[in-house]
């Protein structure tokens, strides 16, 4: 009962935070499209740190997201709402009803962990990929820790996920990514914003 008194708060205030966005933007409009995009990934894939990274914040205190935080990133070409979600197993079960509104999809994997536990992580990937929300839609995912002497290589990972026969036809980029290495990151997400402007004009020309 806990569980869903916190899920219906949390879908409340996705719902508030989207509102004030759109009555706050009475002013001239902003010289950059803005995309709202959903971020999931198991517990310890890094999520928070890169994105608080990316809003130039510092890392002191930063704890494993509980439910869920939505953060703004500007970049060169476009400013990013990213709805973040907590990896936990109590909360990993209800990422679908936090899909509704998104517009692209980061997926963020830690690319240090057990064959145990990458093998989960290929198996969210693929529930992702298929889900009916998401299936659209652009995928950025990033395979992180790459600083780390114990890292799978993104050739590596790409083969083991079965990435080029399950992601065939849609709009996807695989890069590796380190905490340490935040330019990089940020190219990375400026390349998903090309592929958001991308499916924006299909959907224009049809």
């Amino acid at each position: 009962m806990a569980e869903h008194i916190q899920l219906s708060i949390a879908l409340c205030r996705i719902a508030v935070y989207t509102c004030f966005r759109r009555l706050c933007c009475k002013g001239p409009p902003s010289p950059r499209p803005e995309y709202d995009v959903v971020c999931i990934g198991l517990s310890g894939a890094g999520k928070t740190s890169l994105i608080s990274r990316l809003c130039s914040e510092g890392l002191d205190g930063i704890v494993p997201t509980a439910g869920f935080s939505i953060k703004a990133v500007a970049l060169p070409n476009a400013v990013l709402h990213i709805k973040e979600l907590g990896g936990a197993d109590n909360i990993k079960k209800y990422w679908s009803r936090y899909y509704q509104g998104s517009q692209g999809v980061i997926f963020v994997l830690d690319s240090t962990v057990s064959d145990e536990e990458m093998k989960a992580c290929r198996s969210e990937l693929h529930l992702a990929l298929q889900h009916p929300q998401l299936c659209t839609l652009p995928f950025l995912i990033l395979a992180n820790h790459q600083d780390s002497p114990a890292a799978r290589s993104v050739p590596e990972i790409k083969k083991y996920f079965e990435l080029e026969p399950l992601a065939r036809g849609k709009r996807w980029i695989l890069e590796g990514s380190s905490i340490n290495s935040m330019e990089a990151v940020r190219e990375s997400f400026i390349r998903l914003i090309g592929l958001l402007e991308e499916k924006e004009l299909q959907s224009v020309r049809i």
